[in-house]
């Protein structure tokens, strides 16, 4: 972890215990929209940056790509605690920055102005931020640099990359859209169509289909998440998780499905795409937040305005 003075501690809300929290670290780039100071940033630079959030350290910012996903969080830990005050799987979002503690009070303030709990603003100087993600045992990494989120994703951490966009907030419960393969699933299958073709894919999954494919950069995080949701029942449960893969029910879906059951990872709902673009049914779901490692799916997603992160297959 970084040094104590770099990391503010928010007595507004309850701290989580670490080691039985889902805990998400997200940057504040993608939490909150910061595009026009970052490119101050990039052309005056950070003394100038400094200044001018100084200066208006009691404007709030506005809302980013994450932020209906981490107010649809705090939902989420509302109606666990309503169900049974004393549990601690809860989510727990800290603010990793690499603004200092003096310019970066503007981010405390304005996540303050929302109603945010977020645990914790981490202030780090260190070029890479993400070597401090283990210690705070983070499940989920979300940031707007494409370097952090490799490096986070060589640590093992699950992570992804937000691209800064209009989110119309949807309602509750939180909704989480998973793609299958390089997401959920390994990649196994992706690199034979790529080597073979659609036909060699379909024919590698038919002779494979008793073995469940490999872990995706993901699948940490949304085995926690399926732990949370089965403390409801299915009507009742303020989160709701979805599969939308390319991959079509009939030749490939079979080995998805039975992949999902050995991992014990139950799904509200699976949709086969077959390559159909996945836009019309994104607009439909409305989630909170969308993975997956295609770019043109990541645009189709943001042309209908749902709130997307890639996950980067090759860094």
């Amino acid at each position: 972890m970084a040094e104590a003075e770099s990391t503010v501690i928010n007595t507004d809300v309850k701290q989580k215990d670490p080691s039985e929290a889902l805990v998400i670290a997200v940057t504040t780039r993608a939490i909150f929209n910061l595009e026009e100071e970052h490119k101050l940033y990039l052309e005056k630079g950070k003394e100038e940056y400094t200044r001018h959030q100084q200066a208006n350290q009691d404007k709030p910012l506005p809302p980013g790509t994450a932020f209906a996903f981490i107010q649809a969080a705090q939902y989420v830990n509302q109606k666990i605690l309503e169900s049974n005050p004393a549990e601690k799987d809860l989510f727990d979002i800290l603010v990793l920055s690499n603004n200092s503690p003096e310019s970066g009070m503007r981010i405390i303030n304005s996540a303050k102005h929302y109603g945010l709990e977020i645990s914790k603003f981490c202030f780090v100087s260190d070029e890479d931020s993400t070597q401090y993600l283990k210690s705070h045992r983070v499940k989920l990494f979300l940031s707007a640099d494409r370097t952090d989120v490799c490096n986070a994703l060589r640590r093992g951490v699950s992570s992804a990359l937000v691209f800064q966009q209009e989110v119309q907030a949807p309602s509750t419960p939180l909704r989480v859209v998973f793609d299958g393969d390089a997401v959920l699933f390994s990649d196994e299958t992706d690199q034979v169509f790529r080597d073979q073709g659609l036909e060699g894919a379909v024919q590698y999954e038919r002779a494979m289909e008793a073995v469940p494919m490999g872990e995706g950069p993901l699948k940490a995080f949304a085995m926690h998440l399926g732990k949370m949701r089965k403390k409801f029942s299915q009507e009742k449960s303020p989160i709701r998780t979805y599969l939308v893969t390319a991959r079509s029910g009939r030749d490939m879906g079979i080995r998805a499905i039975k992949t999902l059951r050995e991992w014990g990872l139950a799904i509200d709902e699976a949709f086969f795409m077959d390559g159909a673009p996945k836009g019309p049914i994104l607009a439909q779901i409305q989630p909170h937040i969308f993975f997956d490692d295609g770019l043109h799916n990541i645009q189709g997603a943001q042309d209908v305005g749902v709130p997307s992160a890639w996950v980067p297959s090759c860094c």
